[in-house]
């Protein structure tokens, strides 16, 4: 019964709401991941530049830009990690002391239920952590496309040449994947955010959130400009 008496701030609105935020998180993730064949996203886009780029390599000398570059994608893995780490601590410092949130709810005529306020946050936290799996995997795997392509013998007539260039593009590309997971989810971390206000406030942030992601991978000017041929 305390239980109960404990969670009846979560009600149904609340769980349609996260139910909402969740499906379309899946969704759109999926959606971008697996687009139909005549409008394919920037991501998938991007995936056949990467294998061109490892082609490329093969026969670059030096390959000092293609060091640089990798050290450049691992370092933007390691920044957006740091900051999901930096704002999970604060979400599970909002939880255990959630008086300075509950004090500008008052101030705005906002519900101020502690129990309410910590559930709202820790999906948040929640989305934060997933970006940050996401985004030290995506680290991991860089590390290992760099160990692939420092295997790529200097020799292009070398039979193992193409074949470890195209075994790094592969790893890019998964890595490529993880990174852009933990970024979706930084947005519907910032999104969640809208629950503080209501059910209906997430619902719309969810419906807002999907709409920026999609429009970004499949009606943006970037994706016009990848498209362009010569």
């Amino acid at each position: 019964m305390e239980t109960l008496i404990r969670l009846s701030p979560f009600g149904l609105p609340d769980a349609a709401a996260l139910g909402v935020v969740l499906a379309v998180w899946l969704l759109i993730g999926w959606f971008i991941e697996h687009p139909p064949k005549n409008r394919p996203s920037v991501s998938l886009l991007m995936q056949d530049y990467r294998r061109e780029w490892m082609r490329q390599f093969v026969t670059r000398q030096p390959r000092i830009f293609d060091a640089t570059m990798i050290d450049n994608l691992r370092q933007g893995t390691a920044f957006f990690a740091s900051a999901s780490m930096i704002a999970i601590g604060g979400g599970i410092a909002l939880i255990g002391n959630p008086a300075v949130v509950l004090g500008i709810a008052r101030d705005l005529t906002l519900p101020t239920d502690a129990t309410g306020m910590q559930l709202r946050v820790l999906l948040v936290v929640a989305f934060l952590s997933n970006a940050l799996l996401k985004f030290i995997w995506a680290h991991r795997l860089f590390g290992y496309c760099a160990i692939l392509m420092a295997a790529v013998p200097n020799d292009p007539e070398d039979p193992l040449a193409s074949h470890r260039a195209a075994q790094a593009a592969e790893i890019n590309i998964t890595a490529a994947k993880s990174f852009n997971r933990g970024l979706r989810s930084i947005y519907f971390a910032l999104g969640s955010l809208a629950w503080l206000l209501g059910p209906a406030a997430l619902c719309v942030a969810a419906v807002l959130t999907g709409s920026v992601l999609i429009r970004r991978e499949f009606a943006s000017a970037s994706r016009e400009i990848i498209l362009r041929d010569v």
